[in-house]
């Protein structure tokens, strides 16, 4: 195991990482730049080193800095987090060159899989069913062609994208000119690389992701599903695991799939596996994602894996601490990204200091926050500053956690978008679990919500409520000494208090 981790990484992310290498017993090193110095991070780690400005590109992109950082403080390894360079092969080949270990795939994992018209080709090969459109760059002119053979409405998609960056739609042929200029400049400025392809879109479809983890000696296993359908314009908002569009027969089949994918790049560390879901029940493969994904922890919640601990174990050559048969979901897990960011205003980035602060705690609630009160929050990065995560013995349960938690999550000084998942958690369509992918961009508004009648709302809480109620009745032991009553007597008299 190693001794010392650097966190090449900022925020809520960061102290995820230094918390499980606390745990293992790990000394941390943290970066900072200048308007970071104060940040939560910074505070919890052993030691902290600052690598530059504000702005990303001179400081938490800084390959040089970093590595210069490793070296002076005697790493062993490097956790990269998500974002910044998690899914930066040059990176890992840096990280390699100067001897401290990356935790995560090898570079050529990272290129290959990185690169999606690779990665929809390396899995294709394996007979896992792929999104219909190209595998390999084309130009202007023959995207054109291409499209009209893969059919309107499509996607003109970067090959190096993510985080939603670099995607046009496209419904007629008339719009692809605009829509391929649009999409090589936005990629050429966000990942420095202009390359498109073209992926036909499927709609009405939900996103639904497989946790993968593989060790250096080819053993894999994945952790289920994760529901990641709740996305605005591609920038996913909510997530759960596991999936009220899955029953156990097509969660093997996209489980077998997601393996498969993943022997297919000889994948090592965590990794996630991205379908499509369409209305008639078949799934495609999307993409996969080489790193640590924002939704995490909804899978540590339902299976009991702690994914950040695996991934350096793997990094210290371990195996596996698990097989597939030890894998189980128990209960169900929901994720709400709270940002920073005016839900009313068109989710404009809010900036400012946190002038009061009150987290929610209590049974089956986990937070995964990179602020505090006092914390000034910057327009130099993600707008994300928290995970509100929950727990519940079904879905039911996990919603009406939820709801309570968010009611005592109370933030002044910034606007958050609670208010929006707040509204969210009242639509009759997400709590009947009939949304997909579409569902926040077509048929929800703040004003309106995605609910069409709130007596709908009020009779759908009302029997989640009385499904608990009965649940938590029938659960209750009998007491000890006199008689003991039935479950059904002892629910009769819970519900005649009124509770």
């Amino acid at each position: 195991m190693f001794k010392k981790v650097l966190v090449a990484n900022r925020g809520e992310i960061a102290v995820r990482v230094l918390r499980a290498c606390r745990e293992l017993g790990l000394e941390t090193i943290a970066l900072w730049s200048e308007v970071d110095r104060n940040a939560l991070h910074v505070r919890y780690a052993d030691e902290a080193y600052c690598i530059g400005p504000a702005p990303a590109k001179e400081s938490y992109l800084r390959i040089d800095r970093i590595i210069d950082v490793a070296i002076r403080a005697k790493a062993d390894a490097i956790h990269p987090g998500y974002g910044f360079l998690a899914e930066n092969e040059q990176f890992a080949r840096a990280c390699a060159e100067a001897g401290v270990t990356f935790i995560g795939p090898p570079e050529q994992v990272i290129l290959a899989m990185g690169n999606k018209i690779e990665a929809r080709g390396a899995v294709a090969k394996q007979g896992v069913p792929v999104v219909p459109g190209t595998y390999e760059p084309l130009r202007d002119d023959e995207i054109l062609s291409a499209a009209n053979q893969v059919g309107f409405p499509l996607f003109i998609k970067a090959a190096a994208g993510g985080g939603g960056k670099g995607i046009r739609r496209v419904q007629a042929p008339e719009e692809l000119a605009g829509a391929i200029a649009r999409a090589r400049s936005e990629a050429e400025s966000a990942f420095g690389d202009g390359t498109v392809y073209v992926e036909k879109i499927i709609s009405p479809a939900r996103h639904i992701e497989f946790q993968i983890l593989a060790d250096t000696r080819g053993n894999v296993v994945h952790l289920g599903e994760r529901e990641c359908s709740i996305q605005r314009r591609h920038q996913k908002l909510v997530e759960e695991s596991p999936s009220v569009a899955l029953d156990n027969d097509l969660r093997e089949k996209m489980g077998k799939a997601a393996i498969k994918s993943a022997k297919a790049a000889h994948y090592v560390n965590a990794g996630t596996i991205e379908f499509l879901l369409d209305k008639d029940r078949n799934f495609y493969f999307l993409e996969m994602n080489t790193r640590l994904q924002v939704e995490h922890p909804v899978t540590e919640l339902v299976t009991g894996v702690d994914i950040v601990k695996e991934q350096i174990r793997i990094a210290s050559g371990r195996p596996l601490s698990y097989r597939q048969k030890d894998i189980h979901q128990r209960g169900w897990a929901m994720e709400c990204r709270v940002t920073a960011e005016d839900p009313y205003n068109g989710f404009l980035p809010s900036t400012g200091k946190i002038i009061s602060l009150y987290e929610p705690t209590g049974p089956g609630v986990r937070l995964e926050s990179g602020v505090y009160e006092g914390f000034e929050v910057s327009l130099y990065y993600d707008p994300l500053i928290a995970k509100l995560c929950v727990w519940g013995a079904d879905r039911a349960n996990a919603i009406m956690r939820m709801k309570r938690a968010l009611s005592e999550y109370k933030v002044l000084g910034i606007a958050t978008s609670i208010p929006f998942h707040q509204k969210l958690l009242e639509s009759t369509s997400f709590i009947g679990g009939h949304f997909d992918t579409a569902f926040l961009d077509e048929r929800f508004t703040m004003e309106q919500g995605g609910s069409e009648d709130n007596e709908k709302v009020a009779a759908i809480v009302a029997a989640l409520l009385t499904h608990d109620r009965r649940q938590h009745a029938l659960s209750i032991p009998p007491p000890t000494g006199g008689t003991a009553r039935g479950g059904w007597k002892r629910f009769g008299s819970w519900e005649g208090l009124g509770r």
